[in-house]
């Protein structure tokens, strides 16, 4: 079973992503509340997949995802932005990021991306 690490500065959001992974069969081991806590966890977690989120307080997710790739260079982090954040989307598929996704989220496109980035 995949191991996820769940990374989004709103508590609502983590747990409707941890609710929606958990139901399509996938364990999370961890949550962080912004990209310097996301940075630290993943370097305790060694998880096989982050969902990150773009704007976060502290450091956003596009430089947390830069650093984490420094560390990992074969982690592997799904990026989750809100509608209208094209440039830093495409900035972090540029810094690494295996796919996205668009929020509000959909259970069937988080499984669909989760699977595709994990086989």
């Amino acid at each position: 079973m995949a191991k996820i690490m769940v990374v989004d500065d709103t508590a609502f959001m983590r747990i409707m992503m941890r609710t929606m992974l958990e139901e399509c069969g996938y364990e999370v081991v961890g949550e962080a509340k912004n990209g310097k806590e996301a940075v630290d966890e993943y370097a305790k977690l060694k998880p096989d997949l982050v969902t990150m989120d773009i704007t976060m307080p502290e450091m956003n997710g596009v430089e947390a995802l830069r650093l984490i790739r420094q560390m990992d260079p074969t982690a592997k982090v799904i990026i989750c932005s809100a509608m209208g954040q094209r440039d830093m989307v495409l900035d972090a598929i540029s810094s690494g990021a295996r796919d996205f996704v668009v929020k509000p989220f959909q259970k069937d496109r988080i499984q669909e991306a989760v699977a595709k980035v994990l086989s």
